[in-house]
């Protein structure tokens, strides 16, 4: 990012502390050879990870299962053309150990559409980006009228 562009680079540190302030993210991932992107509610693990629970039949379980995948979160604030935008990209795989799933029941995300079987799909966060919009600044630093 360059110095006057009205972005600010954040830490992996600062992403994490964000991405942890909101409920939901879009997954990005491939569907018969195309990009997909779906909205969903999620949490992360003490580790960072992201952790997503859906319908243990879902489209999405196949389709990420042993995938790398990119987790997009933000948060925008319109009135004052602000907001801060997170990606972490990592390998995606299904949660199988009973006694995770378990723990995962209890302080994992809480489904929005629950299913009689869920099931937890871990993204690991082998890279982390993110960047922060400054307020009321264009491209190029200069200020906004008001």
């Amino acid at each position: 990012m360059d110095a006057n562009d009205g972005f600010r680079a954040l830490d992996r540190h600062e992403c994490l502390r964000l991405m942890a302030g909101v409920p939901v993210g879009r997954i990005v991932y491939t569907r018969q050879a195309l990009p997909a992107v779906l909205p969903v509610n999620f949490r992360l693990d003490h580790d960072g990870a992201v952790l997503v629970r859906t319908s243990a039949s879902s489209e999405l379980v196949s389709a990420v299962d042993g995938a790398v995948v990119a987790f997009e979160a933000d948060e925008v604030d319109a009135a004052t053309h602000s907001g801060w935008s997170v990606v972490v990209t990592g390998p995606a795989a299904l949660v199988t150990d009973p006694a995770e799933h378990a723990r995962l029941l209890m302080t994992g995300p809480r489904s929005w559409v629950p299913a009689p079987r869920e099931a937890f799909v871990r993204i690991e966060p082998e890279l982390v980006t993110g960047r922060a919009l400054v307020g009321g600044r264009t491209l190029y630093g200069v200020r906004l009228p008001s």
